[in-house]
């Protein structure tokens, strides 16, 4: 009696056979959604409000973008739960190329700062490219709190009698982070106010509501020039080009502090890699422009295009350094 070899039976040959074909065919719909790809609009998600630096980052990419691919790319303003909301959406998004997400720093914070997240920012989300960095910067309202440095402002937070607020543009983003680390550094208590944007907080920020923020430099530059708020000092290592007379939180005298704020899109993770390969060209191509440039310096923004490599490690390395920060700060939120 011969042996009988399973892998040689008839019924499993047609099985493997199937299987093969459906992996095939699923290799040449994938193909085929690439090559055709981009045949309607596209949607760009930005997990804040309109107004702040993610969204005009945002907006100004997708003019370009629409220019570059033949197709319209909308801003869709999709805010909360610092940032998340929108990353859970674009996360369980169909994957071919028409959803993408506006990411920032706060993305590898919240992965540390929430105990549940309905999603895995590296396991269900694909970088494609960063776009740009920004220094955070530390402003008070100028009429409202009229300190000259970072020393009077550490020297009214400790008077008794007051209690000064700071704001960010949501629990778990780079500002609650800063703020946190500026209290340590400090010896200081403040009353943290969490928005849903920039937008929001600069309107109260800039009524008073809130005595200080550290947002990004691209929503507040206007107002700093204005004279309406009062730069302190930049929470990067180096001071900015557009801002070279405002000192950095070193020079402050505060140690440590070296946290800008990035921003890059993502895709779904399941998305064709020819789509993303694409995305990533015309995304540099775009940041590299000399009038794409101009727009950022005005911002105060630095353009920073990347590989999607590197942007991968980027946000390994920071979800690493944040989980650090986060455990020390002891900040979390259900």
């Amino acid at each position: 009696m011969r042996n009988f070899n399973p892998l040689f039976n008839p019924l499993t040959i047609r099985r493997l056979c199937g299987l093969s074909l459906f992996v095939l065919g699923l290799s040449g719909q994938s193909l085929t959604m690439a090559q055709e790809w981009p045949a309607k609009p596209i949607s760009l998600v930005v997990p804040f409000p309109s107004g702040g630096t993610t969204d005009i980052l945002a907006r100004a990419l997708g003019d370009q973008l629409s220019k570059n691919l033949g197709q319209p790319v909308i801003v869709e303003n999709r805010p909360g739960a610092g940032a998340t909301l929108g990353a859970d959406y674009v996360a369980k998004a169909r994957p071919d190329g028409y959803t993408l997400l506006m990411g920032a720093v706060h993305h590898t914070i919240a992965t540390s700062v929430y105990k549940k997240l309905p999603y895995s920012f590296q396991k269900d989300l694909i970088p494609v490219s960063t776009l740009a960095m920004v220094p955070n910067v530390l402003v008070v309202n100028s009429a409202k709190t009229p300190v000259k440095n970072v020393a009077e402002l550490v020297a009214l937070a400790k008077k008794a009698s007051l209690e000064l607020s700071y704001g960010s543009n949501g629990n778990g983003t780079a500002q609650h982070l800063i703020g946190t680390q500026f209290q340590a550094a400090t010896g200081t208590q403040l009353l943290h106010v969490p928005y849903k944007g920039s937008g929001p907080l600069t309107t109260d920020l800039l009524g008073g509501q809130v005595t200080m923020s550290f947002d990004t430099l691209t929503t507040v530059l206007p107002h700093i020039k204005a004279g309406k708020l009062k730069a302190l000092a930049v929470t990067t290592s180096k001071r900015s080009s557009v801002l070279p007379e405002v000192p950095t939180m070193e020079e402050s005298g505060l140690k440590g502090f070296d946290i800008g704020t990035w921003f890059g899109v993502l895709a779904p993770a399941a998305t064709p890699k020819p789509i993303v390969a694409r995305l990533n060209a015309e995304i540099v191509k775009i940041v590299n422009s000399p009038e794409f440039q101009q727009r950022m310096a005005a911002a105060g923004a630095e353009p920073m295009p990347s590989t999607q490599e590197a942007f991968a490690k980027r946000i390994g390395d920071e979800t690493s350094k944040f989980a650090v920060l986060v455990k020390e700060g002891n900040v979390s939120i259900e």
